[in-house]
């Protein structure tokens, strides 16, 4: 269980990674503390604009939408790698996800899919925000990339944590591709070499698992409201055909060893009729009724 970092120890805590910081306006005072808890803390979520330009990106996250007050993050970190720090405490920037994501974060090991929203995020991640459309094309400058991997070891190694504690938004919440241009597991490897003493500069990123997902990235998430889009839909969707499809194998495979089992026992005691057991026992399988995990409404953002 974690204490979040005081103002004090997080503008030193990023400094001392060697980043440019800039206090955005009452920034040590802004939150939405009065909305839930703020901690305990777990680890770091990192997310892209959907904007550009410096100043707009800063203002926006600093003061948020009318469907989504701000603070909307921490820190905003600028294409020439600039962290602007807008919030302080809870902050609207993670939203509701998986709570066997935030058990894996907390244990430090490989994270499962994200298929739940059921577990609120903003009590538990500092977030950053990176500048950067989103659309897959706009580009990540090395600075930019190393601003991110700087900011997210600062938070670890004042924590104690390791890269597996930073997760992007895609890895949290269904529906989300944030960030998109580069793969998080890329990032967490440039931070596990930063916390043990490399601090080469990356040259290019990785590519993520969102730049060849989509035949529908035409309505990718914008970031004008609440209400999910297609694209999260249908890609939440496939999820669900996914995991529909896995149990349908496994019940499969169940019934196949059943076969196996009943036929061996009515070998062994020699005067029973196997296919009279089967259907008796199929019969009462199907009797039960299976309830299966798929959502009755699209996912909200």
């Amino acid at each position: 269980m974690a204490t979040p970092l005081s103002a004090d120890r997080l503008v030193a805590a990023l400094r001392a990674e060697g980043l440019r910081v800039v206090e955005h306006r009452s920034w040590r005072t802004h939150n939405r503390n009065h909305k839930g808890s703020w901690g305990p803390v777990h680890g770091v979520m990192i997310h892209h604009t959907v904007t550009e330009g410096t100043q707009s990106s800063v203002e926006l996250c600093y003061n948020g939408h009318s469907s989504l007050p701000g603070p909307l993050c921490h820190g905003v970190i600028a294409k020439d790698g600039t962290v602007y720090l807008v919030g302080n405490g809870r902050t609207n920037h993670a939203g509701n996800g998986d709570d066997d994501v935030l058990q894996a974060v907390i244990d430090e090991r490989d994270l499962p899919a994200d298929n739940e929203a059921n577990t609120d995020g903003n009590r538990h991640f500092y977030g950053f925000e990176c500048i950067n459309l989103g659309d897959g094309r706009d580009p990540w400058p090395a600075v930019q990339l190393a601003a991110i991997e700087k900011a997210a070891a600062a938070i670890c190694r004042a924590h104690g944590w390791s890269q597996r504690s930073v997760i992007g938004h895609l890895e949290w919440q269904p529906g989300k591709i944030d960030p998109r241009g580069f793969g998080m597991d890329w990032m967490r490897g440039l931070i596990r070499d930063r916390l043990a003493g490399d601090t080469t500069t990356p040259t290019a990123p990785a590519p993520s698992e969102e730049d060849d997902v989509s035949a529908f990235d035409v309505w990718a998430y914008k970031g004008t409201g609440e209400t999910a889009d297609a694209y999260a839909y249908l890609r939440t969707t496939a999820r669900n055909v996914a995991g529909l499809t896995a149990k349908v194998d496994a019940l499969t495979a169940v019934n196949a060893k059943l076969v196996d089992a009943v036929a061996k026992l009515a070998a062994d005691l020699g005067d029973l009729d196997p296919a009279a057991i089967v259907t008796e026992l199929r019969q009462a399988i199907e009797s039960v009724e299976v309830r299966l995990d798929v959502p009755d409404e699209p996912p909200t953002t």
